[in-house]
């Protein structure tokens, strides 16, 4: 139980029933727990930096130059590979400098409205970072499967004499597979993102009654 809900659970317990909770009691406590969410938010953001920056910078040149060649030809082009990695690079950037902004922001607010609407862009950007890294992978993804299979001629000339419902067959696959890739990103995000989100909800909600 943290502090707002011992302050809470002490109120409930006094026998006068219309003695309320104050503002000046819970913006402190609030403002406390939201800066401290926003600021795990960012932490979490700045490992995520470093693991794509690893991950796509650093692992490349530690492993063998085959790993390099399969990466180009199941992206058909280096060019390719390079867009979809400072793509990556354009969402997860200024994600991370938003959330810095914001955890500052937070930090130095003096009064409920303001801390409410920080909190709503908070919540608002990570939304739209998620879905951008989602429809990011989906892309990438379908275009990993292009080149797979155009600059395989084994599949291509079976494909050639294949009926068309095996080809739609193959595409339902590969879409299936793409969504199944997307999901998983999707649920890493839910589970990464969404508990800290929903604290930072319950914060908004507290302020809200404030508010009325």
């Amino acid at each position: 139980m943290d502090e707002l809900d011992l302050l809470k659970s002490h109120w409930q317990k006094d026998d006068i029933q219309e003695k309320q909770l104050s503002s000046k009691d819970i913006y402190p406590l609030l403002l406390k727990k939201s800066s401290s969410i926003v600021k795990t938010l960012f932490y979490i953001s700045i490992v995520e930096l470093v693991f794509f920056v690893f991950a796509n910078s650093i692992l490349p040149m530690l492993l063998s130059d085959s790993y390099s060649e399969n990466i180009d030809v199941v992206y058909g082009n280096p060019l390719i590979m390079k867009v979809v990695i400072i793509s990556g690079y354009f969402i997860i950037i200024p994600f991370v400098y938003f959330l810095y902004k914001s955890y500052k922001s937070i930090s130095v607010t003096d009064n409920a409205k303001k801390l409410m609407e920080s909190i709503l862009k908070t919540r608002k950007v990570i939304k739209y970072y998620v879905a951008y890294n989602m429809v990011l992978a989906f892309v990438a993804m379908i275009i990993a499967f292009y080149f797979a299979v155009t600059r395989n001629s084994d599949l291509m000339l079976k494909l050639d004499g294949a009926a068309t419902g095996k080809i739609i067959l193959l595409v339902a696959i590969a879409f299936i597979i793409t969504a199944g890739f997307v999901f998983i990103i999707w649920l890493f995000y839910k589970l990464l993102y969404g508990i800290l989100l929903k604290r930072l909800n319950r914060n908004y909600e507290e302020l809200k009654k404030l508010e009325v």
